[in-house]
């Protein structure tokens, strides 16, 4: 489920629809994804303080996640468990460990609302770019808490699109800021949600709440310069489905944006990228 957008229409997870999909094109830029939030990821688990031997869980790990990170944090003698629902991103995720050799981890399919795991059964709990796809956010944060042991460690990143920044301003690109807003609310997923996360924490019952926000801004050629339109480019079925743009609107933005990403003077963050940390009370 991490970080994931397609163009194949929704996706069924139970009773929740999983707002973006994976499209193969989508595989492709979530393994880049992966690479370019790396440094970010990295800060995040540090906070953490992630000892050899701990056990650690990635719930939404995509085709790669946090795998090697926590890996390598918690070395041979510790354990990684990553989780999807998507059997294709399972398959991709365990080709990665595979390939690097990573015999700590064992990937699985499974819902991250309900993972069938046992309580406590891990050291740090890891989430990236997961809640804001899925409807039901509290469910998940709830089960990060179950998951994980008295004193352990919940971590979660994700964007907020509410300050997001192109500059020059571009009608097209308030327009396609717009979509992508509309387009997310349409499947009860909540595009602010990096905001969120201190507060889904606290109602989780998790304490010693931390929070810092990143604001990148990509320069020429940068392959998340174009995040916003690569986004609604993958929604594009969705979006024409519900009326909430036409074809020809959609082809109109896409084109003028983009157009305008392509001046290097052009300034463009996205979004903003909220890292959060807690822990789960010893008694």
């Amino acid at each position: 489920m991490s970080d994931q957008v397609g163009g194949d229409g929704p996706e069924e997870l139970g009773s929740a629809v999983y707002v973006l999909g994976s499209s193969p094109a989508e595989r492709d830029r979530l393994r880049r994804q992966s690479g370019e939030l790396r440094s970010h990821s990295a800060a995040l688990l540090d906070r953490a303080g992630i000892q050899p031997g701990w056990s650690a869980i990635d719930l939404g790990c995509g085709p790669s996640g946090v795998i090697d990170l926590l890996a390598e944090r918690v070395g041979p003698d510790g354990r990684v468990t990553a989780l999807d629902f998507n059997p294709a991103n399972v398959a991709l995720a365990r080709e990665f460990a595979a390939e690097r050799g990573l015999v700590n981890a064992e990937i699985a399919e499974g819902d991250a609302r309900q993972t069938g795991l046992p309580s406590a059964s891990f050291d740090v709990v890891h989430a990236r770019t997961l809640l804001i796809n899925v409807p039901d956010p509290d469910a998940v944060v709830a089960e990060m808490a179950r998951l994980v042991r008295p004193g352990g460690w919940v971590v979660i990143m994700e964007p907020d699109v509410g300050a997001s920044l192109c500059y020059p301003p571009h009608p097209a690109w308030d327009r396609l800021c717009e979509i992508f807003v509309d387009a997310s609310h349409s499947d009860g997923a909540d595009p602010f949600m990096g905001r969120r996360l201190p507060d889904l924490m606290e109602r989780a019952g998790l304490t010693g709440i931390g929070v810092e926000a990143k604001a990148d801004i990509y320069p020429a050629g940068h392959s998340r310069r174009s995040l916003r339109p690569d986004l609604v480019r993958s929604l594009r079925p969705k979006i024409l489905e519900r009326g909430i743009a036409t074809e020809q609107e959609l082809d109109e933005v896409d084109q003028a944006v983009r157009e305008h990403l392509d001046n290097p003077a052009t300034l463009v963050m996205p979004n903003l990228l909220f890292l959060a940390w807690a822990r789960k009370p010893v008694s």
